[in-house]
């Protein structure tokens, strides 16, 4: 299943944030008696049994909406809430979660430490950040610590539930700009890697060396096959990494396989 694209909106002053969202909020109860929206029985999230979420966020007027656009879907439930790194820790231990929505700027702390908690003691769970912050080095971190979701607080898209459900059955939530400045940072890093492999190609000798690693070959059988030193083995060995930019062997044949250059 498409996950649903989001749009924008534009950034307003943190007093007129919290308004809108505070008139926007007021009928969301409201929504709790309409049924949702269709939901094929195989994915996670029935009202009979909704994904669970807990909520970690500083800001009690951000957290307060929040809250209320999950209970207004009765596939998801609000199973706590905390304001803080310290909360976000004790609520992690006492309770069975899907999906932690956190913060990265908490009063006490960092949501870093809560990420990395909550996929240590809740592996199967997934996170998606709520960040007022668009920094792209912060998001490829929080990726990397084994978040799904990134959400810019000040797109205020008004739809929490389907981030929460894309991420439990699979899928990855993240703010479209932010989403589209991320692919074309990959997209230079993927090009400056090309050039540089174009512009400093392998010498025979090192495909020699390459091509017996490939083959499971040590670099004392490599070494005696090709009649020269370990410690020749070795440096050529170093030289392929700097040429492909790889740290280990594994990660060298595999690149220069699909590249075409073994």
């Amino acid at each position: 299943m498409e996950a649903t694209t989001t749009t924008d909106a534009p950034s307003m002053p943190s007093g007129a944030k919290h308004t809108a969202l505070l008139n926007r909020s007021g009928s969301a109860f409201a929504m709790r008696d309409n049924p949702p929206s269709i939901w094929p029985d195989f994915l996670v999230g029935q009202t009979e049994q909704p994904a669970r979420v807990l909520l970690v966020d500083d800001d009690p007027l951000v957290r307060h909406v929040m809250a209320q656009e999950l209970l207004a879907d009765d596939r998801i439930t609000l199973v706590d809430q905390g304001g803080s790194l310290r909360e976000g820790r004790r609520k992690i231990a006492q309770h069975a979660f899907d999906v932690l929505l956190v913060d990265l700027n908490l009063g006490d702390g960092t949501g870093f430490a809560l990420i990395e908690l909550a996929k240590r003691s809740r592996p199967g769970a997934e996170v998606v950040v709520i960040s007022a912050i668009e920094d792209e080095p912060q998001v490829l971190h929080a990726f990397e610590l084994g978040a799904t979701g990134y959400l810019l607080k000040n797109a205020w898209f008004g739809n929490f539930p389907q981030a929460v459900l894309q991420v439990v059955n699979g899928g990855a939530s993240i703010t479209p700009s932010l989403a589209r400045r991320l692919l074309h940072r990959l997209d230079q890093r993927d090009a400056g890697q090309t050039g540089h492999v174009n512009r400093t190609k392998l010498s025979s000798r090192e495909r020699d060396v390459l091509k017996m690693v490939a083959s499971g070959y040590t670099s004392a059988e490599i070494g005696g096959r090709l009649g020269i030193s370990v410690r020749t083995v070795n440096a050529h060995v170093r030289n392929i990494y700097s040429k492909l930019q790889v740290k280990t062997r594994a990660q060298a044949v595999s690149y220069a396989t699909d590249r075409g250059l073994i």
